[in-house]
């Protein structure tokens, strides 16, 4: 192929940083849209791929695709896939808190795939901004900009007031230019896949970011061992369209398997070509179990691939550990790695998570099923809800499920309900001791003594061991407390005190009465 057939493509922009460093509100004021509230709790949970014209402060009309990814620490898989996917970056950096945690993971993706990237100092219009103390957080952070002793790009914006947005986008189109960003539409479109997800109406979709060439209706999408007869695609507003060119994001139905979120894809003109590349994709993989082996809508996932699901019961009954079995449905592909990362990072010795499947999809009818086997089982949707005839089932014969659109909601209410299933541990707790000088009567199980309290207190209502040379004889409770023949609710340490006490066991002179009240042993981790 000729230089000459390659033209420019609009660059492929990621917007990466912090959770709530306004990398969502930023898109939205570019694209003049709602992206924020259309997200749970205000976060972006997937990667969100949009298109923008822009006319460059030059005159000119402008392409730009942006990735927008979530923030959260969850969703690291996706933020890498956004950024893998990316031409430029977009670090956003509030300048009210300077560089955090997923600052840092973001710019040391950044590093390592040697792209372009602009520094974004977000969030100028609140009243505790500091640009400088910004910027020298991120030379703090190896992070050099312009103006202080670097080359990074860097614009201060505010997407409440669209300040410096402008500017971002001129010096977006300005290292595009540099960086010599060019396609061949007349090859077939190859590319990467940022997201997965199973569609009511059409099965297993895929969006996908066309990196080169020209995606037509009538060809054959293959990514490793999944592929799709092109008939249906859509752009990224979800309208149907017949070509889809490069930096597009594009979204293609019809799979017959999920294709593995950040793997390549590519296009051939027909069947059999595309089934004779899964041939030779397989063979090269030497028919090992890959991930995208166990991301496919009827996949079995173990948190711990360490440790195979036949041993967890063993373990767990020659450790008393409590099981506490899960099926995860999710969404999207993204979704459910976000999940089962959050879930097993969970760090108790005395549950363990068994993940009987962990697939995409609405709760249907196999996984109530599937959970009805165990009634401890609990069934977690994220984003997703029962269909009508799970839900119907669920009805007749009550199954623990429960949906959720936040991350951690779903994992809180986890935490939750398998501590609510650990067994409580109790322990005595000391009060105080009395030693017994006398012992003036004894009726059936009642006994009146008299002493001293040696240590702590002695109270009306108290549980009590009895003592006679280091030995536990039995136990009781103390009925009634007198001192100098007045009867009281507490004596103190060093005071002599009358006592009706309540117990099987024969008191005699020398033995010592201990105080004590059951507690329950704080074992939460």
């Amino acid at each position: 192929m000729t230089k000459g057939t390659r033209i420019p493509r609009p660059p492929v922009v990621v917007v990466v940083g912090h959770i709530d460093h306004g990398k969502s509100s930023l898109l939205d004021y570019i694209r003049k849209t709602s992206v924020v509230e259309t997200e749970a709790g205000g976060i972006t949970q997937h990667i969100g791929a949009y298109q923008v014209d822009y006319a460059t402060g030059r005159g000119q009309r402008k392409t730009i695709t942006f990735l927008d990814t979530p923030g959260h620490e969850a969703f690291c898989g996706i933020r890498q896939r956004g950024a893998a996917a990316a031409d430029i970056a977009i670090l956003a950096v509030s300048a009210e808190d300077g560089v955090k945690p997923q600052t840092l993971e973001a710019w040391n993706v950044i590093k390592k795939l040697g792209m372009p990237f602009v520094v974004a100092i977000t969030k100028i219009d609140k009243p505790n901004a500091n640009i400088d103390n910004t910027k020298k957080s991120l030379g703090e952070n190896e992070i050099y900009v312009e103006g202080w002793g670097g080359d990074v790009p860097c614009v201060p914006i505010s997407s409440v007031t669209g300040t410096g947005i402008p500017e971002l986008l001129d010096m977006i189109i300005l290292v595009a230019e540099l960086a010599d960003l060019t396609t061949d539409p007349n090859i077939p479109a190859t590319g990467i896949v940022i997201e997965s997800d199973l569609d009511a109406r059409s099965g297993i979709a895929a969006t996908v970011l066309i990196k080169d060439g020209s995606l037509f209706s009538g060809s054959f999408a293959l990514s490793g061992k999944a592929f799709a007869p092109v008939r249906y695609i859509e752009d990224f507003q979800g309208k149907k369209i017949d070509l889809a060119t490069a930096s597009m994001p594009a979204r293609i139905l019809g799979w017959n398997a999920v294709p593995q979120c950040g793997l390549t894809f590519s296009v051939v003109s027909d069947k059999k070509e595309a089934e004779k590349l899964i041939r030779q994709y397989r063979d090269t993989e030497n028919n090992s179990p890959s991930k995208s082996d166990l991301l496919t809508h009827t996949a079995t996932i173990n948190p711990d691939p360490n440790i195979p699901a036949t041993e967890i019961d063993l373990d767990a009954k020659n450790k008393k550990i409590v099981v506490f079995p899960l099926i995860i449905k999710a969404d999207a592909i993204g979704s459910l790695e976000a999940v089962i990362h959050e879930l097993t990072k969970i760090n108790d010795d005395r549950v363990r998570l068994k993940i009987i499947s962990a697939s995409i999809g609405e709760i249907n009818e196999n996984d109530i099923k599937q959970a009805s086997g165990d009634p401890n089982t609990l069934v977690l949707g994220f984003n997703v809800k029962p269909d009508k005839k799970a839900a119907s089932i669920i009805e007749r014969n009550p199954t623990k499920v429960m949906s959720f659109n936040i991350i951690y909601d779903l994992v809180s209410f986890v935490r939750e309900s398998f501590q609510a299933k650990i067994p409580k541990e109790y322990m005595e707790e000391s009060l105080g001791i009395l030693k017994v000088i006398a012992v003036f009567s004894k009726e059936k199980d009642r006994q009146i003594i008299g002493g001293k309290v040696e240590s702590g207190s002695m109270a009306t209502g108290n549980d009590i061991r009895i003592i006679r040379r280091e030995a536990k004889l039995g136990s009781g409770k103390i009925r009634e407390l007198q001192e100098k023949k007045i009867r009281v609710q507490e004596v103190a340490s060093g005071h002599e005190c009358g006592a009706m006490i309540e117990a099987k066991i024969e008191i005699a002179p020398g033995d010592k009465i201990e105080c004590v009240r059951t507690v329950e042993v704080n074992t939460k981790q």
